[in-house]
């Protein structure tokens, strides 16, 4: 998987990344379909906000989370990444199976 991970107004440091890297690993353990990611940690005046964009296959995955805490924002934007992969991975399945009943 590509990992991207930029800053607006914040420097990302490596202790920064690593937990980016942490809390998606997480997300990538129910769908391992995930082609790449665009991490945009950036400041606003008081708040802290963290968006995260995954690309797999068909669809794109967009979240973002807003939190005093940069820790705190990422944490948040890594649980609404999980629910929606996991939604979408049970979506996926459930297309490939043939539903029809079988008649004897």
């Amino acid at each position: 998987m590509n990992l991207n991970i930029t800053g607006h107004h914040i420097e990302v440091t490596p202790a920064i990344r690593e937990y980016v890297t942490g809390k998606l690993d997480r997300v990538l353990r129910h769908f391992d379909q995930v082609t790449s990611s665009h991490v945009i940690l950036s400041v606003e005046k008081l708040q802290q906000k963290a968006e995260v964009t995954l690309h797999v296959k068909g669809k794109d995955i967009f979240a973002d989370a807003i939190d005093a805490d940069l820790y705190a924002a990422i944490d948040l934007v890594a649980d609404k990444l999980d629910r929606q992969v996991v939604k979408h991975k049970e979506k996926v399945s459930d297309h490939t199976h043939d539903k029809r009943p079988q008649v004897e």
